[in-house]
């Protein structure tokens, strides 16, 4: 059975479901469905629950919240490997983290050098400058476990 991904990034990034294909190609379950809301999906429940009246924190208990919010963890808690794909914003820097405080690997895959280096990006069991070095360390099988 193939081992399952989580596919994590911003729904701007248009790269998400490229890397989703070719870690498919590469024989793994990848979940990157998230994707299909579209780039602005999020500012559109922000949109929709301020036109309501409601503040953020009574949107982030919505019923609209939940069901994302849910299906999202169930999907984050049957992988067994998550990959975060840069750039990305807060959301999937918690998702990483959840993940990785699962006790599951993670990655981190950049599109570039940052301009700031940021130390707590030892949390992952990985850091990827190029998507075909991720590729071949999983399709290696050399996969770190915290």
């Amino acid at each position: 059975m193939a081992m399952k991904i989580q596919l994590i990034g911003s729904l701007r990034n248009p790269k998400v479901p490229l890397l989703g294909n070719r870690l498919r190609a590469a024989g793994f379950d990848v979940f990157d469905d998230w994707w299909g809301a579209g780039e602005r999906a999020d500012d559109c429940w922000q949109q929709y629950e301020v036109t309501r009246g409601r503040s953020y924190v009574e949107a982030l208990y919505g019923e609209a919240a939940d069901n994302i919010f849910y299906w999202d963890r169930e999907h984050m808690d049957a992988a067994e490997i998550a990959v975060l794909l840069l750039p990305a914003g807060k959301s999937s820097h918690l998702e990483l983290g959840y993940m990785i405080g699962q006790g599951k690997p993670g990655y981190v895959v950049f599109d570039r050098e940052p301009e700031r280096f940021d130390l707590m990006y030892r949390f992952a069991n990985g850091v990827f400058f190029h998507e075909d070095d991720l590729l071949n360390m999983l399709a290696g099988g050399d996969i770190c476990h915290t």
